[in-house]
């Protein structure tokens, strides 16, 4: 099922100005075959859920990336950074950014690794169990339950399976 065909041009919220209004023709931007293209409907697709999920975050300040984070550092205790950041497809730069952040607040922790002093192990603080709890318990009544709801709990299971699969094979 191909997406909308056409796409406003200005972001919700946001107004012209005197100069984009003279240039731009009335109406929304049309994308014609650009819908079908998987990767476009991929990135949209994910643009509206990040919104969603940082919305629903808000109360806790987190991004999609941070809680990435914080759920793969609880549940792999003793991984390096290096580790986390690749399973995720994060950019070291961005990592180390992310990283001092979420230590800067207090919810995780780096230390030097025995084995390897370059190498940084993570664990959480229990400051930062406390806060993935809540978020946990946030993103799965609101964010994922909307999920849920728009596209039935058959298609969203298909989805993530189909995703998975590009994920891995792709």
């Amino acid at each position: 099922m191909a997406m909308s065909r056409t796409v406003s041009a200005v972001p919700k919220g946001k107004k012209l100005s005197r100069i984009s209004r003279t240039a731009t023709p009335a109406g929304p931007i049309r994308i014609g075959e650009l819908s079908d293209f998987v990767g476009y409907s991929l990135k949209r697709a994910q643009l509206r859920i990040f919104d969603d999920f940082i919305r629903c975050a808000a109360t806790l300040q987190l991004t999609p990336a941070q809680f990435s984070v914080l759920m793969l550092v609880e549940i792999n205790p003793g991984r390096n950074q290096t580790e986390i950041a690749s399973t995720l497809g994060i950019l070291r730069p961005n990592f180390v950014t992310l990283l001092d952040d979420l230590e800067g607040r207090g919810l995780c922790l780096r230390s030097r690794s025995n084995s390897d002093r370059r190498s940084h192990i993570l664990t959480l603080t229990e400051k930062g169990r406390g806060v993935l709890a809540r978020a946990r318990k946030l993103i799965r009544a609101r964010h994922e339950a909307r999920l849920s709801e728009l596209l039935g709990e058959e298609n969203r299971q298909l989805l993530l399976t189909m995703l998975g699969k590009i994920a891995r094979e792709f």
